[in-house]
């Protein structure tokens, strides 16, 4: 499910503020980025055998490279997901999320995007 309104779209920041920012957040970058595409996923256990849930946040290179560590990102729409083992990451909005669950996870893309704010790069 896309994540509205959040205040993190459309900014734009470097790479290791970025990284620094979201690992601060709880937030991990896993192998799902390629040279022009970065993504950082927050888990969120579930009381529900084999459900976890993930906020991804993610963007895409205007400069520069991932791999490089000298790219510029502007940041795309967050999204909220329901991993099912072992088939993978569902964000569909039938998904189901709860209220509580959507609360959690625009408060913690607001705070990221707060401080990202903060570094922002004017392009």
């Amino acid at each position: 499910m896309k994540l509205e309104a959040t205040g993190i779209e459309g900014l734009v920041i470097k790479q290791k503020p970025l990284h620094h920012i979201l690992n601060k957040a709880g937030f991990i970058r896993g192998g799902q980025w390629d040279y022009e595409r970065v993504t950082y996923d927050y888990k969120i256990g579930s009381p529900e055998k084999n459900i976890t849930y993930y906020v991804r946040i993610q963007g895409y290179a205007i400069e520069g490279e991932v791999d490089s560590g000298t790219g510029v990102f502007k940041m795309l729409p967050p999204l909220l997901g329901r991993h099912y083992y072992p088939h993978g990451v569902e964000y569909g909005e039938q998904e189901g999320f709860s209220q509580d669950l959507i609360d959690r996870a625009n408060k913690l893309v607001a705070k990221a995007a707060e401080d990202i704010k903060k570094h922002q790069e004017v392009v």
